[in-house]
Order: C-alpha cells, then structure tokens, then sequence
C-alpha cells in the first residue's frame, strides 16, 4: 500500500518499499543474482545497513558471495515523509555508474541487477572495505587513495566534457541527466542557501557557535560570494559530475578505492566534485585533534591528510591534462587553430590557464562544502563523533575560519599549497570562547 509520501510523489503502481522478506522473495527470482549468491534464498542472510541520508541499503549474503541491495525511498530517509523526493534518482544513480564503469573499471562497484519499477539495485559488494570517512575518524591512513580518486575524477570529468566530446553528443548527455533537478535543488539549498539564513533544519554545536552562524547569516560579502558559486552550480554544465563526492561516498582499503552513490549526478562545474574532495580531506584534519587519545598521537595522520589534500589537487590536474594533450577529440579548442609549434605552445598555455580557472573554482566550492556541514542540516561524523562537545566546537571554528577566508579571498589562493598552508596555520587557532 503507497504512503501519502510516494502519492503525493507520483510512484509508479508496482512500486513498494522492500522488507527483508520481500527482498529476499524478488531476489530468488533473479537467476543471476541467485546464482551469484547461492544456496537455498531461505538460508541467505539479509541485514539492512543503511545510515545514509536518502536510502534503504542491505547487504545480501549466501554460500557463494554477497550483494549490496540500494532501494530508493520516495522521501528523504534522514526527515520523514514530509519531504518527498522522486524515484528517479535510482535511475540517474544507474546511468552514472554504468558510465564510470566504463571509464573507471574497478573504481566504482560493479551493477549486477537493476530494476526501475522498485528503484533498486543490486551492486558488488565491496568487502573487506569501510567507508573512508569512519576510517579517517580512527586516523587510518590510505596510501592508494590518491592515485585512484585522482584518475576517477579525471577520467570520468574530462572525458564527458567539451574536451572530449563532440557539441552534440555533449547536449545530448546533458539532457540524459537534466531530470535529476529534484537531487540538485538539495545541493542547490543545503549547501547554497540555508547554512546563510534562518531555515528551519539548520543546526550546529551550540551555544559555542551560535555567534559564528549568526555573522554568517548578517556577513553580505559571503552571500555574494556563495551566490557566484551557487550560479555557477546552476548555470555551469562542463561535465558530468558525481555531484556528492564526500568521503562517506568513497569505500576504501589499503589497496582499493570504490566511489559509490552517485545519485546527486548531473551535468555541472567540475570544481564542484574537486572541491568536495578537499573540503572533506579539510574536515578530516580539523577534526582529528577531538578524536586523539593523547596529544600528538595522531600527528603522523594529520600530516598525511595535509599532504593528500596537495597530492589530490596536482594529481588530478596531471592526469587531466595528460588527457587533453593525448585524447583531445571534443569540439573545444579545435587543433586547426593552434598549428605547429607556435600553436601547440599557445594552446598549452591556455590549458594551464584553465586549470587555473578550475582551481578558484575548487577552492570555492571547497568553501562551501565545510560551511554546509557545520551550520547546515547534513553533518559529518568527523565532528559529530567528538564526544566532547565544546572540543568539537573549536575543531569546528577552525574549519569554518579557513572556509570564510577560502570563500572571500579566493584569488590569493593561487596554488593548493596555500592551502594547505592557511589550514595548518589555523590548527591551533583557539577560538575566544
């Protein structure tokens, strides 16, 4: 029987939100999933695990191997019924792994079975990994992460670009993705809007931040500013982007790097999935000082966050333009206007130029992304798991000191060591209260 949410929400008829027991039923009628998982579906084990904002997540095992099982709800998981959200997004969540997979075999999970009607799908289920926010909270340390988040977001940004696809196919993937809209007026309020005026699901560790939020809702040079971004997020279609590309959508082992739920996907600024990336890798270091059980214990780690947060930025830029010199096919810059030597040195300028633009684009973002997780609705377990709660605040003003000035003064950030170095610079800012 449909909810007043999925009525309201236009569900399609053969739509229901799955119980373990239905699950299970559907499943067994599957032969590939059932040959995969094996043994009798009564003796599978079925433990639904989701603690995202959106979604249903279970993980299916039996004698043979395992799944991961996504159900789109009609309503957002986090509030209730009263915010109801489209079944679509399951689809757009399908057509960007397909897409990924393609360009990045290995980086993100492998689809075994989707079905519209339920808006489900089930995945590869990624063991032994974690997710990779929990494992930076512990202080874990990733040294492939680079190199494989890196090559994903070069990849899967340059080559659905104007870079590397003709003008028309370029329109015609954009207007594959243009329905997402519901996913993107979330992104489009929670992280452009509300965290800077009064909104009713705003929160942050109070009472010790009550001040700073308040400057920030009074602070118009930042509504400014997040409002040039805010247009660039809507206006700005250069590539598909994964568009909620935090550490909690990235699962990770020592060795293995897996992107996962890209459902907030849509034809965007590239600086916004970069960005993402540092503001999460940011927060991570910020955080780590509420998570040490002596002080100095975890200084090796906050070292290594420092140097990931460099090493992702020059990176990707390598990559990317490793791929603009060699698999330039795109109707962008096209090379008949840039003969001989003469011509491919301007050309390699403007590039350069570019990446450039892309970084004040990045930083910005990078703003906006920590901001969003203080003072808006979503928060981060980075801060939220610092059992002290005063600890956490002054972590957290740190973090939204760095992110006031990324977002201000964003041309004097020219290269990502400024950073960097602006950040360990605050580490031991001590907030006056």
């Amino acid at each position: 029987m449909m909810t007043s949410a999925e009525a309201r929400n236009g569900t399609p008829s053969g739509y229901r939100i799955l119980n373990e027991i239905d699950l299970r039923n559907h499943l067994a009628g599957i032969p590939s999933v059932a040959g995969q998982l094996g043994g009798s579906a009564e003796r599978w084990s079925i433990t639904e695990v989701g603690d995202g904002n959106l979604n249903l997540v279970f993980i299916v095992k039996g004698s043979s191997g395992g799944l991961a099982v996504k159900q789109a709800l009609p309503y957002v998981r986090l509030v209730g019924e009263s915010w109801p959200l489209p079944l679509s997004r399951a689809h757009y969540e399908h057509l960007a792994l397909t897409y990924q997979n393609r360009l990045g075999p290995g980086l993100v999970p492998a689809i075994i079975h989707h079905d519209p009607a339920l808006a489900l799908t089930a995945m590869e289920l990624l063991e032994p990994h974690i997710i990779m926010r929990r494992g930076l909270v512990a202080g874990t340390i990733y040294p492939a992460f680079v190199d494989h988040i890196t090559t994903f977001m070069a990849r899967t940004l340059f080559f659905s670009s104007d870079l590397a696809l003709s003008a028309a196919a370029k329109k015609d993937a954009i207007a594959s993705f243009a329905g997402n809209h519901a996913l993107c007026k979330i992104t489009e309020d929670l992280i452009f809007t509300d965290p800077y005026r009064i909104a009713e699901q705003n929160r942050w560790t109070s009472p010790w931040l009550d001040a700073t939020a308040a400057e920030i809702r009074a602070d118009l040079d930042l509504h400014v500013a997040i409002s040039r971004l805010k247009l660039k997020f809507l206006s700005c279609a250069e590539a598909l982007i994964h568009g909620d590309l935090h550490t909690g959508s990235i699962m990770v082992t020592n060795t293995e790097t897996r992107v996962i739920d890209p459902e907030f996907a849509f034809y965007g600024p590239m600086g916004f999935d970069v960005g993402a990336v540092l503001a999460n890798l940011l927060m991570a270091y910020f955080a780590s000082e509420g998570h040490e059980q002596e002080r100095g214990s975890r200084d090796a780690f906050e070292s290594w966050v420092l140097a990931t947060v460099d090493e992702v930025w020059t990176g990707f830029v390598d990559k990317f333009l490793a791929l603009w010199r060699s698999e330039a096919t795109g109707d962008a810059y096209p090379p008949s206007l840039f003969p001989g030597e003469a011509g491919a040195a301007r050309l390699e300028t403007e590039r350069q130029a570019y990446m450039a633009g892309l970084f004040q684009d990045a930083v910005g973002f990078t703003a906006a992304k920590i901001i969003r997780r203080i003072l808006g609705l979503a928060h981060n377990i980075d801060f939220e798991l610092i059992e002290d709660a005063k600890q956490r605040a002054v972590c957290e003003a740190r973090a939204l000191r760095l992110a006031r000035t990324l977002m201000l003064e964003t041309a004097s950030f020219t290269s990502i060591d400024t950073v960097t170095k602006a950040a360990r610079e605050l580490r031991h800012w001590q907030p006056g209260f």
